[in-house]
């Protein structure tokens, strides 16, 4: 079954008012009143819009159902969730809140999800902007952590996670994980060799090589990520963003955080460069065991 008719099983015949689904078919621009310009990514647009019914301000991702199509059809006979139901699925304070999943007039895939109005990650360490990051550094590490671990206890893999990934609160004292485009079950099927998927520059070397994975891949993700949090900077090279870049990781040593940012907590940047260990098995293993290795740092920095 296509994702297409997966998604009209699911959502066609729910009775209206239930709490994440949708009767038949929603027209969108009927619907919501785009507030802000949509933001484009691989497989969808995302934009904030107030909701007409509701008259809430909330986030609405529209995705290319064709791509989302072709994406899903490599787990064909596999009962994949959609990413509807993985979203609506997470609850934690930690992580963006879906409200409702269906199908557009047009038979686009959406969801409509809270709105956080603060910035990325990602434009935080793009615009190196410490002055925003200097007392909250360590809280938004935890924050990560902590997000990713609840996804790990569900039994899902993120396969996505990068600084774009995680939404700031407005005052950037903390931040919440969105996007399960490319989640998948931790289950032996999905983690079959070949799934090359996700953001190159925070790539595991496992990923890129097309080899088995597992939770680990996040893992390795996520280290990137603090690395550059704590940085501004990547541990390889970032001269390439395609799927080349991912290629340095398992054939160049990465910089040594200390060594980058001498202030740092030492503590922290072992964890740090644990978590993102290109080779496997001495890559950490679960974030509960990171959020212990940090336990008593009391600030990023010294």
């Amino acid at each position: 079954m296509s994702l297409i008719n997966s998604l009209r099983s699911i959502f066609g015949s729910s009775p209206s008012g239930t709490r994440g689904v949708t009767r038949g078919k929603v027209n969108i621009e009927a619907r919501f009143e785009r507030l802000r310009s949509s933001v484009s990514g691989t497989m969808s647009n995302f934009f904030v819009a107030m909701d007409r019914e509701s008259k809430k301000i909330v986030g609405v991702k529209l995705c290319d159902a064709e791509k989302v199509d072709f994406f899903e059809s490599r787990f064909k006979g596999l009962n994949k969730p959609t990413e509807g139901e993985i979203a609506l699925g997470m609850q934690h304070p930690l992580i963006a809140e879906a409200f409702e999943a269906g199908m557009s007039t047009k038979d686009e895939p959406f969801l409509v999800m809270e709105y956080i109005e603060g910035p990325s990650l990602q434009k935080i360490i793009a615009d190196k902007d410490e002055q925003a990051v200097s007392k909250s550094r360590l809280d938004l590490i935890r924050n990560m952590a902590e997000s990713l671990h609840y996804v790990h206890q569900r039994e899902f893999i993120h396969r996505d996670i990068c600084p774009r990934n995680y939404i700031c609160l407005p005052d950037v004292s903390g931040l919440k994980l969105i996007d399960f485009g490319l989640t998948v079950p931790a289950t032996p099927p999905f983690m079959a060799a070949g799934n090359r998927t996700g953001t190159p520059l925070y790539m595991s070397p496992e990923v890129v090589r097309r080899r088995p994975t597992d939770k680990r891949v996040d893992i390795f993700s996520f280290g990137v990520s603090c690395y550059c949090l704590c940085t501004f900077e990547f541990p390889w090279q970032a001269s390439q963003t395609n799927g080349r870049a991912a290629l340095y990781h398992d054939t160049s040593a990465p910089k040594e955080i200390l060594v980058v940012r001498p202030n740092l907590d030492p503590r922290l940047g072992r964890a740090i460069m644990q978590a993102m260990n290109p080779k496997l098995e001495e890559r950490t293993v679960a974030l509960d065991i990171f959020l212990r290795q940090i336990q008593a740092v009391s600030s990023a920095t010294l």
